[in-house]
């Protein structure tokens, strides 16, 4: 089964990367930081309260679109290997066809992919609006796809979803050639035309799912937001002292989660994938109460929610500004293809390991029939938000340039799609020329090591059209030991 990611079909395939604790905004991508900066409809989601304040452009009305942010990132694989599986995936999206790794190289996929902890974050903004007035405030809507990935393997999980019915763990393979079947020692030894006719692999003396994945994280979300927010001042003067509140929400339309635990109190998981994907689930889904069909097109949300963000700006002297923003408070309720794990004893399994390094198929030796873990079907099943804490600061040096700190804290980072801990940033703004904006800082925390983003962004007509590009690590392009790989872009900015 080939498991394509549908949101990358813009992003991956045009190789555009970015990390998740700011939207779709590629300006905020490159330097770090977002709370205090954000304007128009990028503050949605971020810092609501910033839509009171008037753009540094005296324009009303902000649109935009096709604004893409991806990113790959890992605490022990090298940027070689992130560049790898970057590759692999946009292969797939693409369509081109990719040769069937061998049995060695699946298992050095495996011992690479064992212990690493690896995050993909990706957005799209389909369409973004605002319009700022200095009596009405502002207010904005934007229409957003969220992506996010976040696993860790150990040793035995790591081989079997890489290696599949091939896996160390099975000590007797079946293999059929013609119409001879037979049972074999997997010695690790044997040639690769041989492994081609295994149909199965089995255990002597099995081990209970919980033992076998003991370690092991994947978390995993898809969603798609319809977001709307209000900003105004609540009282106060710039140039002293001001104070400006905001809100926001979202309607969310989910097509995928995935939230799986296994540590010494158990294994857990709990699921809701759209048909879209294409796993086959089998004889299981009969007794699904929850099962849900479709052909082909694009996927069908599995679920659906509601969130809520509160924020609230503090302006002073003309020049220091300090914010601070809870957002995504709500939750998604999945009602379709909803599953859970049983704990039982793996015996055997007769599906194929990955083709290549695209950890992102892992769900299909997992939950298809002949996989390796055991489901059950369930009604309905409700997830609780990755939502987050943001408090940032700035000081405005004028046209010249602008410094800021933030810190991202997630509300609780056992929720899929959540930061895992808190992130904390440096960053600014250089206005080189009237057209033409630098940015840079340094952000750490989170699974992240030293990183260090940098952008370009160009603006014409005083502010009414603006396009950029930008880097949540500039380390990627210098060194070979970085662990990330972030790249963000958008066009079509305009403002009136």
């Amino acid at each position: 089964m080939k498991f394509i990611v549908f949101l990358t079909f813009w992003v991956l395939s045009s190789g555009f990367l970015k990390a998740q604790t700011q939207g779709a905004s590629y300006t905020d991508v490159g330097r770090g930081v977002a709370t205090t900066f954000v304007t128009d409809y990028h503050a949605l989601g971020i810092n609501t309260s910033a839509l009171g304040i008037p753009n540094r452009y005296g324009k009303k009305f902000t649109t935009g679109m096709t604004e893409f942010n991806l990113g790959l990132y890992s605490d022990s694989l090298s940027v070689d290997r992130l560049k790898s599986l970057y590759g692999a995936i946009r292969d797939q999206v693409t369509g081109k066809e990719i040769p069937q790794s061998t049995w060695q190289e699946q298992k050095n996929n495996a011992q690479d992919y064992a212990l690493s902890g690896l995050s993909i974050d990706a957005s799209y903004n389909w369409f973004g609006w605002s319009y700022q007035g200095k009596c009405f405030g502002g207010i904005a809507l934007s229409i957003s796809e969220h992506y996010n990935w976040y696993s860790r393997l150990n040793q035995s999980t790591s081989d079997i979803i890489f290696q599949g019915k091939l896996s160390s763990y099975f000590d007797s393979l079946t293999i059929v050639f013609g119409t001879d079947t037979s049972m074999i020692q997997n010695t690790g030894t044997l040639t690769q035309d041989t492994l081609d006719n295994v149909i199965e692999g089995t255990v002597s003396v099995p081990l209970n799912l919980s033992g076998l994945t003991n370690g092991s994280n994947i978390r995993f979300t898809w969603n798609r937001h319809y977001n709307i927010g209000y900003g105004r001042k609540v009282f106060g003067n710039d140039s002293v002292f001001a104070v400006y509140a905001g809100i926001g929400g979202r309607f969310i339309q989910s097509m995928a989660m995935v939230d799986l635990i296994s540590d010494d109190n158990g294994i857990r998981m709990n699921s809701s994938i759209s048909p879209g994907f294409n796993l086959n689930y089998g004889s299981i889904a009969n007794l699904n109460p929850s099962s849900f069909y479709q052909t082909g097109g694009i996927p069908i949300p599995v679920g659906t929610g509601y969130g809520v963000d509160v924020s609230a700006s503090v302006k002073m002297f003309g020049m220091f500004t300090i914010a601070a923003s809870v957002n995504n408070l709500g939750a998604v309720k999945y009602k379709r293809n909803v599953y859970s794990v049983r704990d039982t004893l793996v015996s055997n399994m007769s599906l194929s390991g990955l083709d290549d390094v695209n950890i992102t198929n892992s769900l299909s030796p997992m939950f298809e029939e002949g996989g390796f873990l055991s489901l059950e079907g369930k009604e309905s099943y409700t997830v609780k938000n990755a939502a987050n804490f943001r408090l940032g600061a700035s000081l405005d040096l004028g046209k010249f340039a602008s410094l800021g700190f933030d810190l991202v804290a997630p509300f609780d980072s056992g929720i899929p799609g959540s930061i895992v801990n808190p992130i904390y940033s440096v960053g600014m703004d250089l206005n080189v020329v009237k057209w033409l904006t630098l940015s840079a800082g340094y952000f750490g925390g989170g699974i992240y090591k030293d990183n260090i983003p940098v952008g370009i962004n160009f603006v014409f007509g005083d502010g009414t059209y603006e396009f950029g590009i930008s880097s949540r690590d500039a380390i990627t392009f210098f060194l070979n030991d970085s662990n990330s790989i972030s790249t963000a872009f958008g066009f079509a900015r305009v403002r009136f």
